[in-house]
């Protein structure tokens, strides 16, 4: 499975919506549940899936969900 794919498994846990699709271009903006709460709830269950940890800042900067799935793959191929 690829890391998008296993993305998409914990965003439509977290949005409990079995039918929400997700993009690298994608940010808060395209999903109108998608808000501060949200975002810490996705960090958490990445962090959880993965046993990885994202420093405040990554967090702060992160853009899009491409992004989201780059610094996810290179922290978990460490």
């Amino acid at each position: 499975m690829n890391i998008m794919d296993e993305l998409l498994q914990i965003f439509r846990d977290v949005f409990d919506d079995d039918g929400m699709t997700i993009f690298p271009e994608m940010t808060a903006a395209d999903y109108d549940d998608w808000d501060s709460l949200a975002q810490i709830q996705l960090i958490v269950a990445v962090e959880r899936k993965f046993n990885i940890k994202f420093s405040t800042d990554e967090v702060l900067h992160l853009k899009n969900v491409g992004e989201f799935a780059a610094i996810t793959e290179a922290k978990r191929s460490k």
